[in-house]
């Protein structure tokens, strides 16, 4: 039986706004072709999005009252969560294998609670 595994993409995304759209369709063919080795390997991607940038969030905080809302995020890092995968695979060892070949810097990968 298959485990469902999110993977977190996270990337500095200070550049994208001056991609230009032979450089946005490399990254697409990238993930393209990663996804086509997800599927040899035997896995499924059932479903994955990339984001608008962080700058676009809205955060709700409830903090025991009326929920806070506020703009954008609150963490100083370069490093911001631009778009993720959900997978089906065989283990996490295929996981993180799948992982090490994703055409991003730095995927996190965790399982899904099935609900």
């Amino acid at each position: 039986m298959a485990t469902r595994y999110m993977f977190l993409l996270y990337g500095d995304e200070s550049g994208m706004a001056d991609v230009t759209p032979e450089q946005w369709d490399q990254m697409l063919q990238a993930h393209n072709a990663w996804a086509e080795s997800v599927h040899a390997a035997g896995a499924t991607i059932v479903s994955g999005e990339a984001l608008a940038p962080s700058t676009t969030s809205t955060t709700v905080r409830k903090n025991g009252g009326a929920p806070a809302v506020t703009d954008g995020p609150f963490a100083e890092t370069k490093e911001a969560l631009g778009g993720y995968y959900t997978l089906d695979c065989a283990d996490l060892d295929q996981a993180l294998a799948l992982a090490h070949t994703c055409p991003i810097d730095v995927v996190e990968v965790r399982p899904v609670i099935p609900t």
